[in-house]
Protein backbone atom coordinates (compact mmCIF):
# COMPACT_ATOMS: atom_id res chain seq x y z
CA UNK A 1 0.00 0.00 0.00
CA UNK A 2 0.88 3.36 -0.62
CA UNK A 3 1.34 6.13 2.27
CA UNK A 4 -1.36 8.45 0.33
CA UNK A 5 -3.62 5.12 0.89
CA UNK A 6 -2.22 4.54 4.35
CA UNK A 7 -3.02 8.56 5.09
CA UNK A 8 -7.07 8.51 3.53
CA UNK A 9 -7.07 4.90 5.82
CA UNK A 10 -5.97 6.98 9.04
CA UNK A 11 -8.62 9.37 8.16
CA UNK A 12 -11.54 7.63 7.78
CA UNK A 13 -10.55 5.59 11.24
CA UNK A 14 -10.09 9.18 12.82
CA UNK A 15 -13.18 10.01 11.52
CA UNK A 16 -15.33 7.57 12.72
CA UNK A 17 -13.85 7.81 16.63
CA UNK A 18 -13.82 11.57 16.78
CA UNK A 19 -17.69 10.80 15.38
CA UNK A 20 -18.57 8.82 18.91
CA UNK A 21 -16.15 11.08 20.82
CA UNK A 22 -18.52 13.61 20.22
CA UNK A 23 -21.84 11.78 20.16
CA UNK A 24 -20.76 10.72 23.60
CA UNK A 25 -19.82 13.71 25.11
CA UNK A 26 -22.23 15.91 23.66
CA UNK A 27 -26.00 14.36 22.43
CA UNK A 28 -28.24 17.09 23.38
CA UNK A 29 -26.61 19.03 20.53
CA UNK A 30 -29.81 19.84 18.23
CA UNK A 31 -29.16 18.03 15.39
CA UNK A 32 -28.78 20.91 12.76
CA UNK A 33 -25.59 21.94 15.19
CA UNK A 34 -23.91 18.55 13.81
CA UNK A 35 -23.54 19.63 9.96
CA UNK A 36 -22.82 22.86 10.58
CA UNK A 37 -20.13 22.34 13.32
CA UNK A 38 -18.43 19.44 11.05
CA UNK A 39 -18.75 21.71 7.81
CA UNK A 40 -17.16 24.92 10.16
CA UNK A 41 -13.45 24.27 9.05
CA UNK A 42 -14.12 25.17 5.51
CA UNK A 43 -15.18 28.70 6.09
CA UNK A 44 -11.37 28.78 5.78
CA UNK A 45 -11.51 28.85 2.21
CA UNK A 46 -12.24 32.23 2.06
CA UNK A 47 -8.86 32.93 2.88
CA UNK A 48 -8.33 31.96 -0.87
CA UNK A 49 -9.74 35.08 -1.73
CA UNK A 50 -6.56 36.76 -0.74
CA UNK A 51 -4.48 34.55 -3.00
CA UNK A 52 -3.35 31.14 -3.10
CA UNK A 53 -0.35 31.48 -0.71
CA UNK A 54 -2.68 33.32 1.70
CA UNK A 55 -5.65 31.18 1.48
CA UNK A 56 -3.15 27.41 1.27
CA UNK A 57 -1.66 28.81 4.68
CA UNK A 58 -4.68 29.57 6.53
CA UNK A 59 -6.92 26.71 4.92
CA UNK A 60 -4.21 24.11 5.83
CA UNK A 61 -3.68 25.91 9.46
CA UNK A 62 -7.64 24.94 10.12
CA UNK A 63 -7.13 21.70 8.35
CA UNK A 64 -4.80 19.85 11.57
CA UNK A 65 -5.56 17.07 13.54
CA UNK A 66 -3.43 19.77 16.08
CA UNK A 67 -6.23 21.95 16.48
CA UNK A 68 -9.39 19.36 17.59
CA UNK A 69 -7.13 17.22 19.65
CA UNK A 70 -6.26 20.39 21.51
CA UNK A 71 -9.64 21.55 21.50
CA UNK A 72 -11.11 18.23 22.89
CA UNK A 73 -7.82 17.88 25.57
CA UNK A 74 -8.74 21.70 27.14
CA UNK A 75 -12.12 20.31 27.41
CA UNK A 76 -11.39 17.35 29.04
CA UNK A 77 -8.73 19.19 31.67
CA UNK A 78 -11.73 21.73 32.01
CA UNK A 79 -14.42 19.28 33.02
CA UNK A 80 -15.80 20.98 29.85
CA UNK A 81 -17.72 17.99 27.63
CA UNK A 82 -19.22 20.95 24.82
CA UNK A 83 -15.33 21.49 23.93
CA UNK A 84 -14.84 18.02 24.21
CA UNK A 85 -17.24 17.34 21.29
CA UNK A 86 -16.18 20.48 19.55
CA UNK A 87 -12.90 19.18 19.34
CA UNK A 88 -13.91 15.32 17.97
CA UNK A 89 -16.43 17.53 15.76
CA UNK A 90 -13.14 19.42 14.39
CA UNK A 91 -10.84 15.80 14.45
CA UNK A 92 -13.76 14.43 12.54
CA UNK A 93 -13.79 17.03 9.89
CA UNK A 94 -9.93 16.88 9.17
CA UNK A 95 -10.12 12.85 8.86
CA UNK A 96 -13.12 12.85 6.61
CA UNK A 97 -11.32 15.08 4.35
CA UNK A 98 -7.96 13.33 4.60
CA UNK A 99 -9.90 9.83 3.71
CA UNK A 100 -11.94 11.45 0.95
CA UNK A 101 -8.46 12.91 -0.38
CA UNK A 102 -8.47 16.46 0.14
CA UNK A 103 -5.33 17.07 2.18
CA UNK A 104 -3.21 20.35 2.54
CA UNK A 105 -2.81 22.50 0.31
CA UNK A 106 -0.08 23.33 -1.80
CA UNK A 107 0.41 27.01 -2.29
CA UNK A 108 0.35 26.63 -6.20
CA UNK A 109 -3.57 25.99 -5.80
CA UNK A 110 -6.32 24.58 -3.88
CA UNK A 111 -6.89 21.37 -6.32
CA UNK A 112 -2.84 20.64 -5.53
CA UNK A 113 -2.87 18.81 -1.86
CA UNK A 114 -0.39 16.96 -0.23
CA UNK A 115 -2.45 13.75 -1.10
CA UNK A 116 -2.12 14.52 -4.74
CA UNK A 117 -4.14 16.69 -7.13
CA UNK A 118 -8.07 17.07 -6.48
CA UNK A 119 -10.90 17.38 -9.27
CA UNK A 120 -10.47 16.89 -12.80
CA UNK A 121 -7.39 16.10 -14.53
Amino acid sequence: MTPILWQRIEGAGIFAAAVVLAGITQSGWPLWVWPVALLAPDLAMLAYLAGPRIGAAIYNAAHLYANGLILALLGLMAGRPDLIAAGGIWLAHVGIDRALGFGLKQPTGFAQTHLGRIGPR
